[in-house]
């Protein structure tokens, strides 16, 4: 800051005798100029230092107020913000338990439906169950009076000298990958009563050739009726014209010579063998026999 002191200088009384009081009023002069000149640049420097004080004090206070003013708004955007993202995300919240309440109603329905089916499956299984159970107490009754008609009429015929050994029935059936399933119900009662060794063998016979078909097991026990059943491949190639069944038991023997007819093929037959259930044990019908 430039300060310009302007100084005015009083006009002097003419002095009589100047000259010769002229080194006297030249020193009083300077000493009163410096005085005056000290005394102006003090108040000066004093105005100064309170003007520069007070600037500052204003500066601090509108920096204290700006500052302030800038605080609360970053404040409020900030807090502003914050609240949004918590009205969002509860929200969000929100969202996700109601849906998740509704899919435990959901489980909770289907839960409920699955118990009463289940307590109906259970109520039917057990009415099954009381029916298979009484079933078989029937069956098992049934199986135990045939059982005991059956030994009536075995005494009735070994007393009478027995049943000689025959052929039942027989059945001989193609299936897939040129295999086929064969099948004889073979009989006998022996004259004392007693269990006879069955020996059956099965060949197969055209024109000049024959084939003898394993028979699994090779032996069986009989005292009444045998049921054999089996399967075996046919040998590439051949084609017989009959099949001959040989019985042995005891001391007696029989031959059965049947001509190779199958009758009809066997409808929706299954593409493997893999797919065939186990060979089937009921009797042989008399229509399924071959001649």
């Amino acid at each position: 800051m430039r300060i310009q002191i302007a100084l005015r200088l009083s006009p002097q009384p003419a002095c009589v005798s100047c000259q010769a009081f002229a080194p006297c009023d030249m020193e009083q002069r300077k000493q009163s100029f410096k005085t005056s000149v000290a005394s102006n640049i003090g108040r000066t420097q004093q105005g100064a230092s309170s003007l520069v004080l007070a600037l500052f004090v204003v500066v601090i206070l509108v920096t204290a107020i700006v500052g302030l003013m800038f605080g609360h708004k970053l404040g409020y955007q900030r807090g502003t913000h914050s609240m949004q993202n918590e009205a969002k995300q509860a929200i969000i919240d929100s969202k996700e338990a109601s849906k998740e309440l509704e899919d435990l109603r959901l489980s909770n329905k289907i839960a409920t439906n699955q118990a009463a089916t289940a307590k109906q499956e259970l109520a039917i299984s057990l009415a099954n169950l009381h029916e298979l159970r009484e079933n078989q107490q029937t069956l098992t009754v049934e199986n135990r009076q045939l059982t005991q008609l059956n030994e009536v009429y075995a005494e009735a015929l070994t007393e009478k000298g027995g049943m000689p050994l025959k052929v039942l029935g027989a059945k001989i059936e193609p299936l897939p990958e040129n295999a086929f399933e064969y099948g004889f119900d073979i009989g006998m009662l022996s004259a004392d009563g007693s269990a006879k060794r069955l020996r059956p063998t099965l060949t197969l016979l055209n024109d000049g050739e024959l084939v003898e078909v394993p028979l699994e097991p090779a032996n069986h026990i009989i005292e009444g009726i045998v049921r054999i059943r089996g399967r075996f491949m046919m040998p590439s190639g051949f084609k017989p014209l009959q099949v001959k069944l040989s019985l042995q038991a005891g001391d007696q023997q029989v031959e059965q010579l049947y001509d190779w007819k199958l009758g009809d093929r066997v409808d929706n037959m299954p593409l493997s063998l893999l797919d065939l259930p186990e060979v089937d044990e009921s009797p042989i019908e008399t229509k399924n026999t071959t001649d």
